[in-house]
């Protein structure tokens, strides 16, 4: 380690290197200086190469035996570790700028209220980072920051995992605003059994359904989709309260329902993390398959028909009281219904705007 940095033509020197130049032109040895100063010679090597910090103790007898003061020393070094800090946060704004290239900034100025700072990259960085309440956005490059990601794989690029944990940041950032009780399960179990009659209820269900859920300790945040993130769901412990978030952009009933329910099954199996996009748990799956349509009366259903119209579908979603479209969905995954039949699509599935919050 050297007794002066360097960055960006600038330069920060050590105490080391003034004592240095003390030592060389008083025309002693470091070994007879270290003696007068009171230390041993191993100390004043170190100090000197600016491997360590001035102490006090230090400071006193060089102010002593210099006849300078106290403050002088320790003022040089204040000024060369506050040098030292504006180079290491230059120097780390680098790796920001990296970070920041996968993450679009529009995002947060429209739905946030960032500024808009156009041309000014670093404004833009310092706006983000304050807003994520993190040290650096190159934090947001570690796979486990937060939460982990369910099931992933090696080949889960950068900006997958930037923006995935961008979302979760900005979803944490907000539980941690909202009060509610700690987490009870069997209050939870009877919010999900009330969740699963709103099925219907299109334009109002997101915030009965989010009080019934914060009141057994559980915060539903819905947030719109930041691009490239692939991320489906997560969930987390915040203390004694939890936080299931959902991306916006399952913009169907069937799959926002399906959606909502695999995360759930997620955290009554006590597992805490982020979904992404295309991964397949199943025991998750299954929960949510089931608790929207029991598993009986389903294979009941298509046992008994062929075909599936748009009555028969009705009809046994009033029977099961939830909504067609989701009736809907289930049997086009299960391959009983083609992709192609859009006009019954149209006309069962309903496309949800959900604001988020």
């Amino acid at each position: 380690m050297s007794n002066y940095i360097e960055f960006d033509d600038r330069a920060a020197f050590h105490p080391g290197y003034y004592i240095k130049e003390i030592v060389d032109e008083s025309g002693l040895t470091q070994e007879d200086f270290a003696r007068r100063l009171g230390t041993t010679p191993k100390n004043l090597s170190v100090l000197l190469s600016g491997k360590q910090s001035l102490s006090i103790d230090i400071a006193g007898k060089l102010a002593r035996m210099l006849g300078t003061t106290i403050t002088y020393w320790l003022n040089l070094q204040q000024t060369y570790d506050i040098k030292q800090a504006e180079f290491l946060s230059l120097k780390e704004l680098e790796r920001e700028k990296d970070a920041f290239k996968l993450i679009d900034y529009k995002y947060f100025r429209e739905h946030f209220n960032l500024p808009d700072l156009p041309r000014n990259i670093a404004g833009q960085i310092k706006s983000l980072r304050d807003f994520l309440l993190i040290s650096s956005l190159s934090v947001l490059e570690e796979r486990d920051l937060a939460i982990s990601f369910r099931s992933y794989s090696d080949a889960l690029g950068r900006s997958n995992i930037v923006n995935a944990n961008a979302m979760v940041q900005v979803a944490i950032n907000m539980a941690l605003k909202i009060d509610a009780p700690r987490f009870n399960r069997k209050k939870f179990d009877q919010a999900v059994a009330f969740a699963l009659t709103q099925t219907k209820n299109h334009s109002g269900f997101l915030p009965i359904v989010q009080e019934a859920f914060r009141e057994a300790g559980v915060i539903l945040i819905v947030l719109p989709n930041l691009k490239n993130s692939g991320i489906n769901g997560a969930t987390k412990k915040l203390g004694q309260k939890v936080l299931l978030m959902l991306n916006d952009r399952r913009h169907y009933a069937d799959t926002f329902w399906f959606t909502l329910f695999h995360e759930i099954g997620h955290i009554l199996h006590g597992d805490f993390g982020i979904t992404l996009d295309g991964e397949a748990e199943d025991y998750a799956d299954r929960y949510a398959r089931e608790a929207l349509i029991p598993q009986d009366k389903y294979e009941a259903f298509t046992a008994q028909h062929k075909t599936f119209d748009e009555a028969i579908i009705r009809d046994f979603a009033d029977s099961i009281d939830q909504d067609p479209g989701i009736v809907f969905g289930r049997l086009q995954k299960d391959g009983k219904i083609p992709y192609t039949q859009t006009d019954m699509s149209k006309r069962l599935r309903t496309t949800y705007t959900v604001r988020f919050s």
